[in-house]
């Protein structure tokens, strides 16, 4: 089966309504970790939703009022210190495919981020393509507290284009915690909710952008990736492309319709 329907993941929770799917990491007990299982199955629900187009938007959550504190220290860490160079390449490149299959992803991921957000908890605040925390969020990219580098699951890559160089480099060579007012100021957070509220403020953001043209919002996810690398020649013809490709939608024909109607256009992502 293709999509989301049907989906009843082991690891985490899942619920889709309105076109939006809500994805809760649920082990409040622990602060919501990761161990081997819950990476997989993240991976296998961000590759189905890119397939499932009734779904126009993702929010990920954590429960009980933390995100997450990252990989699970005795499912995870300790496992790690017994296997040899290959089996470490593959955890670090089955972490690594969790990134990638939220950067495929066409839809938008927002992350709602109250209290501990660390390690590969981070990453994944960082690899959605928005943030919604809290003033009391702590916010942490500490792999070098464990005696690793900051360049875990496309770190380097991505959280400078975010916040800018500096400051991504303090963090990581620091492992420091960065507050919620703080990720807010330095454009890691795109806004700051109340605690009791946060998870209502992100799936209001969702159902509005769920409710603009989802062809469109996917390609300027894909442009958004795909130019940062490119000269802005090649950027503006790159656009060119994909904006004409916008207009033959039925969307792009339903907002001018609208418009000239004087409505709101109801659109309907083909």
């Amino acid at each position: 089966m293709s999509g989301l329907a049907g989906w009843k993941p082991e690891h985490v929770r899942l619920a889709v309504k309105d076109g939006v799917a809500l994805i809760t990491l649920s082990r409040p007990e622990k602060k919501n970790p990761l161990t081997f299982d819950s990476y997989a199955e993240l991976v296998r629900l961000f590759r189905d939703a890119a397939d499932d187009d009734t779904v126009k938007a993702i929010v990920l959550h954590g429960e009980g009022g933390n995100f997450c504190s990252g990989g699970d220290v005795f499912e995870i860490i300790g496992p790690l210190v017994d296997k040899d160079a290959k089996g470490l390449l593959a955890f670090t490149q089955m972490t690594g495919n969790l990134v990638k299959a939220m950067r495929a992803c066409p839809q938008p991921i927002i992350a709602a981020v109250d209290g501990v957000c660390a390690g590969a908890g981070a990453i994944l605040a960082m690899a959605s393509d928005l943030r919604v925390g809290t003033a009391t969020a702590k916010v942490a990219f500490l792999f070098n507290r464990v005696g690793l580098a900051g360049c875990d699951m496309g770190a380097c890559a991505m959280l400078p284009r975010i916040i800018g160089l500096g400051r991504a480099s303090e963090l990581l060579y620091l492992g420091r915690t960065m507050s919620g007012e703080e990720a807010q100021a330095w454009g890691f957070f795109n806004r700051l909710a109340a605690a009791d509220g946060l998870r209502d403020a992100a799936m209001a953001l969702a159902t509005e952008i769920a409710s603009g043209p989802s062809f469109a919002h996917a390609m300027t996810k894909k442009m958004l990736a795909m130019e940062w690398t490119m000269a802005l020649d090649a950027a503006i013809d790159a656009e060119a492309i994909a904006q004409a490709l916008c207009m033959q939608t039925g969307d792009f024909e339903r907002a001018y319709r609208a418009f000239a109607a004087r409505e709101k256009p109801r659109f309907q992502g083909d």
